[in-house]
């Protein structure tokens, strides 16, 4: 194996990282990374792409600026070429990206702030479906619903699911400790008690299902548009 397709392998890696945020699932996954080329002298070219040419620029931003952020910083990246191809926007977000400009700076004029809260919103979305996706195997087995308020995290069976919502709770700076509740209020970080669980896990069911209805269509647009697996995409097996 060369150099360069072992340094690919890790900016491919790296790029895991990176998610849609409304959709909560890696770039690479996805299929939006288009190509991603390395050098031997270590010059990273990496090219996005997105299942409409109409999709939200401020989602749009968020990616092609983190994938920057995630390929630059590798130590054996000498220089870092990101950008995002097919998007009406894509020439004011690839300058912005570029000139690390920020949202704001780069739609000046449109844009009435930077990305942060938009980020921590679909955390939030993302915290909820990943508490349908933990929960829902327990009430399926016949577990009382008023008894996951009180459960802890070292409570509840070990799975991926449960390790992905640890790791969203913890980006939104929320209790992952194994005596935190496992229900909480995303925005709080409030135990979840009472009568609030039978809301609280609709909201959870709810959000979970708008999340893979989306991941859906978004894979549907993006096969229609481009019929070619992306760079670091895992093929679907079944």
């Amino acid at each position: 194996m060369t150099a360069a397709v072992t340094e690919r392998s890790r900016v491919l890696a790296a790029l895991d990282a990176v998610r849609d945020p409304e959709l909560d699932e890696p770039i690479t996954t996805l299929g939006f990374v288009s190509e991603c080329i390395v050098s031997a002298a270590g010059d990273a070219r990496v090219r996005l792409r997105l299942p409409t040419y109409f999709c939200a620029p401020n989602f749009a931003f968020l990616m092609v600026a983190d994938a920057y952020d995630v390929v630059s910083a590798l130590p054996e990246v000498r220089s870092a070429d990101v950008a995002l191809e097919g998007h009406f926007a894509s020439a004011e977000i690839n300058a912005g990206v570029a000139a690390r400009a920020g949202f704001a700076v780069s739609f000046a004029g449109e844009a009435v702030g930077e990305l942060d809260e938009l980020r921590r919103t679909f955390l939030t979305k993302a915290v909820l479906a990943g508490t349908d996706q933990v929960c829902r195997p327990l009430l399926a087995a016949g577990l009382d619903p008023a008894a996951l308020t009180t459960m802890t995290l070292a409570d509840t069976p070990p799975s991926a699911q449960l390790d992905r919502l640890c790791r969203r709770r913890a980006e939104l700076g929320l209790r992952t400790d194994p005596a935190a509740p496992l229900l909480v209020d995303p925005g709080t970080g409030a135990p979840i008690t009472g009568t609030a669980v039978s809301m609280h896990l609709g909201r959870a069911r709810v959000s979970r299902v708008g999340i893979e209805a989306n991941t859906g269509i978004c894979r549907g647009m993006l096969r229609h548009r481009y019929p070619t697996t992306g760079a670091g995409e895992e093929e679907d097996e079944g």
